[in-house]
């Protein structure tokens, strides 16, 4: 999935803070904030702290600060603790109250267990009615109010996957609106008699296109909703605010529709919630737009209920995370986490007439229940207490009447794909992010560190040209962001075919780098499941929202007579999608053709495809009349319930046309594995050659060849033809390796009438060095930051002096004063040299090379690259960044 930066207001504001702070006082950053849209009132100046974070304007009274922490109790089964921040162990609720959240959600399932044996619970907390009780007990305690969300079903409800709960199924409508009242009516009962402080009711989770416990469409679904509101107002009174919950606000006019069904019906509900995950759901100004136009064309009160970012990339428990490589709009670490949220927050704020009352982190605690060392031991808690995403006993949910194959499961079992998007260290400390809630009132300002370094995705069709960014954004801990130009090592045209791959390289700032790039395999191939693909029959198969678009036009198709064409002369926006119900469980990729113009800088298109719980998404442009484009999606799972939902996003500018045709959803073929146990063996040879022994240039050639080589086994899927050249080329540097001569001994001459008499030995001076032997250079250490000293060793150098530099492009370092041939010095390697790998060298006094040892420098002071690992020895000294997946953010997550 390629992602599109958006505007981000928290990093243009804290840029401000930052300026200002640099011309001398907070009053002046105070003054500069206000500018930048983030002023504090009577609150207070911003405070000094480790992060920056610019105060939030226009927060209304009761402001939400909210998280839901519904696996509380099962990582507590599973031994999981949290921490104050003074590292001591500590209340979880406690907690979360000390740094500012004063609500709690959390979800309520009718019967998450298996439904031969209660013991065995669905996972993800196990949360029903009497779990969710005891979760809100304790918030209460701590002194937040709860916000209750059913979600009408026995484990996961979002859009796409609404069941029935096992108990309703063959309900006549009536009969089930009514069990759908007394079900909520009795939990809230439970829940006001334990003494929980009921704040909000939610009525169904993320309820996308009107669908809930089971039932579709709006004349069928108003009732059950209208039910559930009734419920609420009937058992706890009309101060408990009735909330409706929906989620895609990117999707052009989805909101505007649902409300406007909602209202048609005389639905009963105060708040209108959504979801919003930058990964996701388009910028924050459409997120602000959207819900102003709910609220003030109903009058109703909005909020976010669930949001996220990930501060570290790394995976806490050995179960895939969520989000597994850097996205764009923000740092993947503690900084960037605070900016999203703050972010959040403040496109709330921004709906007019006080109408946004705040956001809902979604599960900030969910921690690893053991390292991912340790999967196996983990597993059995995930079984055991429902600490992880899901268990193995949910395969009843998943697939009721049993359609699948035995032994094919019907989704991903196992631990958190969160713990990398907590509020809270794997060790449950918490982390400053944390502190968001405070520092919006006030603003806080940070030092200015290097935080991270764009990691940025580049995905191409088959055959298409392969080209690295030239700048990247570098963030620092003060918020701000700054645009670097990039080196790249290693060449694209390495890339023999479909597969992932990863380029290194180093900033202009002397930070590392890395891009992800995805060359992907024909999807023209193969079975379509997407009914009338080009839109011959015109568009019956397809819905439509929003303006500007034609679903069956004779304009411009790719192939055959009609498209879906579109173009306005103001700015407009549309979603064209369809509904597939009968694709077989397996992995899917999804394709069209585009062709367009005029689109503005900011316009944004995609395609979609959304599957249960994973969302899969491909960018494109318009590129100009009749030139054809081809997004294609990264892998989506389907599963047992066999729903896919595709479609086509786009928000123009005025006079933006194109369009649309040949929308493709095919099966991913399974990929087949490079073999590249050869190229490894090269490598092992290649780290075996005496490098004394051959000539600097031939060792130049094999050094290149080793990039390349570390280039290929350092990226996620090779192809094969990739691997292969790689192959011949270290075999080729190998067997083109140049032994240093050594010059024969010069003939004695022949003897004379007079021969000349050699004298005997006599004492004197040690003899010289043995000009036979080959110069040596050895280093303290194989890598260096820049900036940092270094031993440098020479040896059987001749004459008595001796240059030593360090190249790619050669520096010199030091003039050595040769004693036998040898010293021992201390240099500096350069703090403005490169991250990469270079060679230090010793020359003579024409220049020219006599030795050389490889050197792996990295930046002074560097943290990791966003999305990279460890430094990787690969060969004779040859480092490379640890390869990471190429960009999917798979939307694989509880509540969507």
């Amino acid at each position: 999935m390629q992602m599109r930066s958006r505007p981000r207001p928290g990093v243009a504001a804290a840029a401000a803070l930052a300026a200002a702070l640099a011309v001398g006082s907070l009053a002046t950053a105070t003054a500069t904030a206000t500018v930048a849209g983030a002023a504090p009132d009577d609150t207070g100046a911003p405070v000094a702290a480790g992060i920056t974070v610019p105060r939030v304007d226009g927060m209304r009274d009761g402001w939400i600060n909210g998280v839901d922490v519904s696996t509380v109790l099962s990582l507590e089964e599973s031994g999981v603790t949290f921490k104050d921040d003074e590292g001591r162990e500590a209340d979880l609720f406690a907690v979360l109250a000390d740094h500012g959240v004063n609500w709690v959600r959390v979800r309520v399932w009718n019967e998450p267990f298996l439904s031969t044996d209660a013991t065995k619970g669905y996972g993800a907390g196990n949360v029903d009615a009497a779990r969710a009780t005891e979760i809100g007990r304790r918030a209460t305690a701590a002194g937040m109010r709860v916000l209750v969300n059913f979600h009408y079903a026995d484990f996961w409800a979002h859009p796409g996957q609404q069941p029935s709960p096992r108990a309703w199924r063959g309900l006549a409508l009536p009969d089930r609106e009514q069990a759908l009242y007394d079900y909520t009516a009795q939990t809230l009962r439970t829940m006001r008699d334990a003494g929980v402080d009921v704040g909000m009711v939610q009525v169904g989770n993320e309820t996308t296109n009107g669908q809930v416990a089971g039932e579709s469409g709006w004349d069928r679904t108003a009732g059950l909703f209208q039910a559930g509101s009734r419920a609420v107002r009937d058992t706890l009174g009309p101060d408990v605010k009735v909330a409706v919950h929906f989620t895609n606000p990117d999707r052009a006019g989805q909101y505007a529709a649902v409300a406007r069904e909602l209202d048609r019906r005389g639905v009963d509900y105060d708040v209108f919630l959504s979801s919003y995950y930058a990964f996701w759901h388009g910028s924050l100004a459409n997120l602000t737009a959207v819900l102003d136009q709910v609220a003030t064309t109903y009058d109703k009160e909005v909020a976010v209920a669930e949001t996220s970012w990930a501060y570290t990339l790394e995976d806490g428990d050995g179960y895939p995370n969520s989000v597994r490589t850097a996205p764009t709009q923000y740092a993947a670490s503690v900084q960037g986490q605070a900016l999203a949220v703050r972010d959040v927050m403040q496109a709330v704020a921004d709906v007019s007439g006080g109408r946004g009352l705040g956001t809902f982190y979604w599960e900030p605690a969910w921690l690893p229940v053991g390292p991912p060392d340790r999967v196996e031991a983990s597993w059995d808690l995930w079984q055991q207490h429902g600490s992880g995403w899901a268990t193995t006993y949910s395969q009843e949910f998943y697939d009721p009447d049993g359609r699948l194959p035995e032994g094919e499961w019907a989704d991903d079992f196992g631990g958190s794909g969160w713990d990398n998007q907590a509020l809270f260290a794997f060790d449950g400390t918490p982390l400053e992010s944390l502190r968001v809630y405070e520092y919006a009132r006030t603003g806080s300002v940070g030092p200015r560190d290097l935080d991270a370094v764009q990691r940025p995705a580049v995905t191409v069709g088959p055959g298409e040209d392969v080209t690295l960014p030239a700048r990247l954004d570098v963030s620092y801990t003060d918020g701000t962001t700054e645009s670097q130009e990039v080196t790249w090592q290693g060449d694209v045209a390495w890339i023999g075919g479909p597969g992932a791959y990863v380029f290194t390289g180093v900033t202009a700032g002397g930070h590392p780098a890395a891009v992800d790039v995805t060359v992907l395999a024909d999807a023209s191939s193969g079975a379509n499941f997407v009914r009338d693909p080009g839109f011959e029959d015109g568009g019956a198969a397809w819905t439509g929202t929003g303006a500007g678009y034609t679903i069956g036009a004779w304009d411009d198709p790719f192939e055959g007579e009609r498209s879906a064409h579109f173009w306005s002369d103001a700015p407009y926006a549309f979603t064209i999608q369809q509904t597939l119900t009968a694709v077989p469980p397996g992995q899917y990729r999804l394709s069209a053709r585009v062709q367009g113009g005029n689109a503005g800088a900011t316009d944004t298109m995609r395609i979609e495809a959304q599957s249960g719980i994973s969302t899969v998404t491909a960018d494109f442009r318009l590129d100009g009349y009749l030139a054809w484009q081809t997004p294609q999606t990264a892998p989506i799972s389907v599963g047992a319930d066999r729903q896919v939902t595709v479609s086509a996003q786009l928000n123009l500018s005025g006079g933006a046309w194109g369009t649309i045709d040949d929308v493709r959803l095919v099966a991913v073929e399974p990929a087949v594995s490079a073999d590249t146990a050869p190229l490894a063996a090269l490598v092992a040879e290649a780290d075996g050659v005496r490098r004394d022994a051959f000539t600097a240039g031939s060792l130049a050639a094999l050094d290149a060849a080793l990039v390349r080589a570390a280039f290929v086994l350092g990226s996620p899927t090779p192809h094969q033809a990739t691997v292969d050249g790689a192959v011949a080329a270290l075999r080729g540097a190998l067997d083109g390796l140049v032994p240093v001569t050594t010059p024969a001994p010069t003939s004695a001459p022949s003897p004379t009438a007079a021969p000349t008499v050699v004298p005997a030995p006599t004492a004197g001076p040690t003899p010289g060095p043995d000009t036979a032997a080959s110069p040596r250079v050895t280093l303290s250490a194989a890598t260096a930051r820049a900036g940092e000293r270094l031993t440098v060793t020479v040896a059987d150098v001749p004459g008595a002096q001796a240059e030593v530099g360090i190249a790619s492009t050669y520096r010199r370092l030091a003039l050595a004063d040769l004693v036998d041939g040898g010293a021992t010095l201390e240099v500096t390697v350069p703090t403005d040299m490169p991250a990469g790998v270079h060679h230090v060298q010793v020359r003579d006094a024409r220049g020219e090379v006599l030795a050389q040892a490889p050197l792996t420098v990295t930046a002074a002071g560097a943290l990791a690259v966003t999305g990279a690992g460890a430094l990787l020895p690969l060969g004779a000294g040859l480092v490379l960044l640890a390869a990471g997946a190429a960009f999917v953010a798979v939307r694989r997550r509880a509540s969507v």
